[in-house]
């Protein structure tokens, strides 16, 4: 199914604030490891199915080394691969989890009200094509 073993960000393909998160990261991942998905896709449901991952609540996942990662936790990986000064976000790492994830959960929660959505998934520029997954 996969061609490389690159990490593989899982994103709400309709949610703006995600979209942008996206974005971001394109332009900050240094070494262009990222993958990216959206929870949408086909391939998704698919990889989900196949590495028996049940999602637990509508969140960004991070498949990282072999394991899977949600909310906060995925989004601290996340921001220590990219280029400064996102790796700074990491002190984050002291706060416990739950306290981490329930404000991950409330940004969440009101994403589409807070940032918008849209009608279909974001169609990556041709350059960027073969950095995300169908």
């Amino acid at each position: 199914m996969r061609k490389d073993n690159n990490p593989i960000i899982f994103f709400d393909g309709v949610c703006n604030l995600c979209n942008n998160s996206v974005q971001i990261i394109i332009r900050n991942d240094k070494n262009k490891i990222f993958r990216f998905a959206s929870l949408q896709s086909d391939f998704t449901k698919q990889f989900l199915s196949e590495h028996q991952f049940q999602r637990k609540s509508d969140s960004i996942i991070l498949y990282y080394e072999s394991k899977f990662y949600h909310k906060s936790s995925a989004a601290l990986l996340v921001a220590k691969n990219l280029r400064f000064p996102f790796p700074l976000l990491l002190i984050f790492w002291l706060v416990p989890a739950p306290i981490r994830n329930w404000v991950y959960s409330l940004i969440a929660k009101n994403r589409y009200r807070w940032f918008g959505k849209t009608d279909s998934c974001m169609i990556p520029a041709p350059g960027l094509k073969s950095r995300f997954l169908d």
